[in-house]
């Protein structure tokens, strides 16, 4: 068994962003020389998401609009109340939101690997999802297999 790991670092713009990273990953599954296994993509952060779907423009516009609706910035999050909160320190940013919606999509993605391809199909893209943007951001890439 063999395990090769990179970092994919990233730069956001907005508050909600989806970031095709597919590229990137094809190219780490490849560097890694497994065959037979499956790739791991992580979310190091809490406000942020990996999932897999398809890159289609207006179907992003869906997905943000769907964020936006089930999840609204301009709800009371308890979270924002840094100062009822002494346990914890607050980086100026009122995003119970992001946390929100972060949850509702999940922080990784397996996909497995067959003859070095990842068994996607074309119309399948890896999206890192923002949700509390704009920031310096990073996802783990980890191959694991033969």
């Amino acid at each position: 068994m063999k395990i090769y790991k990179e970092k994919i670092d990233l730069q956001t713009t907005t508050q909600i962003e989806f970031i095709d990273i597919s590229k990137q990953v094809e190219e780490i599954v490849a560097k890694s020389g497994i065959r037979e296994g499956q790739v791991l993509i992580f979310s190091t952060h809490t406000t942020s998401s990996i999932i897999v779907n398809h890159n289609e423009p207006m179907l992003i516009q869906d997905f943000m609009r769907t964020l936006y609706r089930l999840v609204p910035v301009s709800d009371r999050y308890s979270h924002d109340l840094f100062e009822l909160n002494r346990a914890y320190t607050s980086d100026g940013r009122s995003n119970g939101h992001s946390h929100c919606k972060a949850i509702l999509l999940g922080a990784s993605q397996t996909i497995p690997i067959e003859k070095g391809q990842m068994m996607k199909t074309e119309k399948q893209s890896i999206f890192y999802v923002e949700m509390d943007g704009a920031r310096k951001r990073d996802a783990i890439v980890q191959v694991i297999g033969l």
